[in-house]
């Protein structure tokens, strides 16, 4: 483990104490989970962004999609708990 100093405005610090109290935890512990928290959204969106653009390319190299709107009868069936069969991607009309 590495020590990283970090200065905090006075009134951050006072909140963050107020919040590790709250939490019942310390504020090393609060700022280390806090800081960890933060870290795992950017990796997920990092993640996200990824698939994102790997499924866009795919559209792009293909021109075939599906429908928003079979999509989301898809996905609304799904969550309903209904056997429902997905759409076969197809290139659309412009």
């Amino acid at each position: 483990m590495s020590t990283t100093t970090i200065r905090l405005p006075d009134d951050l610090k006072a909140r963050v104490a107020k919040a590790a109290e709250r939490a019942g935890t310390k504020p090393y512990n609060f700022i280390l989970e806090a800081i960890a928290e933060k870290v795992e959204q950017a990796e997920r969106r990092a993640e996200f962004d990824a698939v994102a653009e790997e499924r866009y390319a795919h559209i792009v190299e293909t021109g075939k999609t599906i429908p928003w709107s079979e999509m989301r009868s898809y996905l609304e069936g799904r969550v309903a708990g209904k056997a429902v069969k997905p759409s076969a991607a197809r290139k659309l009309a412009k």
